[in-house]
């Protein structure tokens, strides 16, 4: 019969263990009459399915690893992840325009600016502001968080203090900036 290990089980076997190192240490006296009990294992045959159920048994009862969700979020991580993924999106919205371009010109009907502009001109104001809104913040913020990199690359404003300072700096003139772009 396998039995599945736990916590107990592994305290068991670390105390036993630690015992007998403990008791290699000393001097063994062996009376003369003593009689040395044998330890028999027992194997039992078993398929490659029974082995791959008692694995994921098994670990089914390991602990997890602490996960991201226990921890903090911190400022410079935040800031760290909202720029590779604004950096991500506009690269992906780039392209994407730029393909739209490429293949509307290879397919034979190409795609004509000034028809994109009476079509924005013509949206309500609630949508106009929305897109311009997904497109300012990104780029807005991942242009003033790229002069903060650059700002760092240079080997200024190194210390915490100062790089939480940048990053609220960051996210004030994102803000306004932001505001700008779809205002005007």
């Amino acid at each position: 019969m396998f039995v599945l290990p736990t916590a107990r089980n592994y305290i068991r076997l670390a105390a036993t263990t630690a015992c007998r190192r403990a008791s290699l240490l000393r001097p063994v006296v062996v009376p003369a009459n003593a009689v040395f009990a044998k330890r028999h294992i027992t194997t039992v045959k078993s398929s490659d399915s029974q082995e791959q159920s008692i694995l994921v048994a098994q670990r089914i009862n390991r602990p997890l690893s602490p996960h991201l969700a226990i921890y903090q979020k911190q400022l410079t991580a935040v800031l760290s992840g909202l720029h590779r993924i604004t950096g991500v999106a506009l690269a992906g919205g780039f392209y994407a325009i730029t393909v739209a371009f490429a293949a509307g010109s290879i397919l034979g009907h190409p795609i004509d600016p000034a028809t994109l502009v009476d079509l924005a001109s013509g949206l309500p104001a609630f949508v106009d502001y929305s897109l311009k809104a997904i497109v300012a913040f990104p780029f807005v913020f991942h242009s003033v968080n790229g002069i903060r990199h650059l700002i760092w690359d240079a080997g200024s404003q190194l210390t915490i203090k100062d790089v939480y300072t940048t990053g609220y700096v960051a996210l004030a003139l994102t803000a306004v900036l932001g505001v700008w772009l779809i205002v005007y």
